[in-house]
Order: structure tokens, then C-alpha cells, then sequence
């Protein structure tokens, strides 16, 4: 009988599991997308799937497994796990000359036994993929929301009697709820709305698949916080902190970066009216970009002064 395990993955994996990856998803599009080329779908080919340096990110920030099949690597499982009761399934994916063996099934069972704490388990996947609806309904997963594009899907495990977060007393004064202890609890599916946190210890609190628009955060201590798989259009993120933090495959179209300094120490970075003392721009596709009224005081392109460039340039013109 064969035998399938899954194995936490390491950076000298993301090689072999980003060609399996890309297998995967190419082979996604010829079957979905194949009379649909100007469509765009995200769930069909997720950004960075072919890129080695998105799938090294996501070994070292996610829960990034290895498919095993016989010993062989036949492809990934990768999955967050929010608080102490929901996990998000992020990606699976077989190898196309593996799948149609129980593979897939067998991993999803094994995930499940590797977090049994999880009691909420959630994913998404592109409307098209007929197959991966089947896949996932008869792993036990339920459609929650249907669009033109995407389905999301959920599986409950049942609890167990007498584990179920409580609380025994609450101090409400009018509309106050005051100096209660709600550590440990779970919070879910609850009517939030126009609710207002002050003096609040929420120290390692996790929110996911949660509605936060409008959300105003102020004066909170948000160090060694973790940001993933967030929307943030038409965000305004000002007057904060951000040094030695890193952004790391984020889309940036339309982003507007102004006003900014290196801060203490000159350390680089930055854009409009901005210091770019010793930042690099390295592999990077910068067509159309326009640099004016700069100081390109020993900035280089490939190794050659912008200043020995610009009056060679001018040399020529005249």
C-alpha cells in the first residue's frame, strides 16, 4: 500500500516545490482559463506560484508542508492557523501525474490530525475549478459564500462537551462592559459593529476572517505584530514607526509613499520628496520610470556614475 506523509518543508525544498507548484497551476489554466486568456483568477494562479523567493517567504512565515508519496515530493500543503481554534487552508497542490490517487485526500486528513486543537477550518477556491468543489465537499467542507469568481468553503468539527469557552459573570454598566477578564475565550460569527476598545491588554489576540473595515487604530502598541492575507485598499497608514520592518511580496499598484525620512541613522529606503541615501533597486522592471529635480549624487546604473552617464549624454548632443 502507498504511503503518504507530510513533512514540515525547509528552504532547500522551495526549489523542487515551487516547479511542482508551477506544474500544478499551468496546468490549472489550460484546463480552466484555456478559452478565457484576458481573465485574470487569482485562486486558478495566486501571485508569486512561480516565483522560488514567494515560495522561500512562505516556508520561513507559514505552515509550509511537503507532500510525501512513497518518499518521493509530489507536492505542498501550506496552511495558517489563527488563535487556537481556526486554520485557513492556503494552497494544496499535487503533482498532475499524482493526482486522482487519494493523495489530496489522505493530506487533508493528515493536516487535520497535525492541528486537532483546530475546530474551524477554512478555504478558497476559484468558481471555475468544478473539481476542487467536489474535492472539497467530500472532505467535508460546506460552501459559506459563492461569487462570480470564488467560493469559500468551511468545515466544523464538532466540539466536545464541556470544552466550550464561557463566561460566568459580566460587569455591564449602561453600555460599558468594565473590568472583566476575557482571556482565552473565542469569540464568533458576534454583531461588533461601532464597538469601541480602550485600555484594552489584547497581547497575542488574533483576528481572522473578520470584517474590519473602517477600523481605526490609535495610539496601540502593535509591536511584533503579524499582517497576512489582509486587504488594505485605500488605507492610510501615517506617522508611524516602521524601522528594520520588511515588506515582502505586497502588490503596490496606485500606492502613494510621500513624506517620508531615513530616519535616525540614514537607513534607506523611500519616494516622493524623500532621501534614498544607499537604497537599491535590484532585479526589478522599472520601465517608464521618471526621475527629475533628484540629487543623483553617486547613484549608479550597473556599476556606471548617473553623473559620468548624464554628461556623456550631453556630450553627444551637442
Amino acid at each position: 500500500m502507498s504511503l503518504v506523509k507530510i513533512q514540515m518543508a525547509d528552504i532547500d525544498d522551495a526549489a523542487i516545490l515551487t516547479d511542482i507548484k508551477k506544474n500544478v497551476f499551468d496546468a490549472e489554466k489550460v484546463k480552466w482559463l484555456s478559452d478565457q486568456e484576458d481573465v485574470v483568477d487569482y485562486n486558478i494562479q495566486p501571485p508569486g506560484y512561480d516565483c522560488i523567493e514567494t515560495g522561500k517567504y512562505m516556508i520561513r512565515e507559514l505552515n509550509y508542508y511537503k507532500v510525501l508519496y512513497d518518499g518521493e515530493m509530489v507536492g505542498g500543503l501550506i496552511v495558517t492557523v489563527a488563535g487556537k481554534r481556526h486554520g485557513r487552508v492556503d494552497r494544496i497542490f499535487i503533482e498532475p501525474r499524482h493526482q486522482g490517487k487519494g493523495i489530496g485526500t489522505e493530506v487533508m486528513k493528515l493536516m487535520e490530525g497535525e492541528f486537532p486543537k483546530v475546530k474551524t477550518w477554512e478555504l478558497e477556491t476559484s468558481s471555475r475549478q468544478v473539481n476542487n468543489h467536489q474535492f472539497y465537499e467530500k472532505a467535508g467542507y460546506r460552501k459559506v459564500f459563492q461569487s462570480e469568481d470564488e467560493f469559500c468553503y468551511e468545515k466544523k468539527k464538532p466540539e466536545e462537551e464541556g470544552t466550550g469557552d464561557e463566561i460566568s459573570k459580566l460587569t455591564i454598566l449602561g453600555d460599558t462592559l468594565k473590568d472583566v477578564d476575557l482571556s482565552e475565550i473565542q469569540v464568533e460569527h458576534s454583531k461588533m459593529v461601532k464597538t469601541d476598545f480602550y485600555a484594552i491588554d489584547g497581547s497575542h489576540s488574533s483576528f481572522s476572517n473578520s470584517n474590519l473595515s473602517r477600523t481605526h487604530f490609535s495610539n496601540c502598541n502593535l509591536s511584533h505584530a503579524r499582517f497576512q492575507n489582509i486587504n488594505l485598499q485605500h488605507t492610510l497608514i501615517a506617522d508611524l514607526n516602521l524601522s528594520h520592518s520588511e515588506f515582502v511580496h505586497v502588490t503596490l499598484g496606485v500606492v502613494h509613499i510621500h513624506d517620508t525620512t531615513l530616519g535616525v541613522g540614514d537607513e534607506p529606503m523611500k519616494f516622493e520628496r524623500c532621501e534614498l541615501k544607499g537604497s537599491r533597486f535590484q532585479n526589478c522592471n522599472m520601465t517608464n520610470v521618471e526621475l527629475s529635480d533628484c540629487d543623483l549624487r553617486g547613484m549608479k546604473i550597473n556599476g556606471i556614475l548617473v553623473k559620468d552617464l548624464l554628461e556623456a549624454y550631453t556630450q553627444v548632443k551637442r
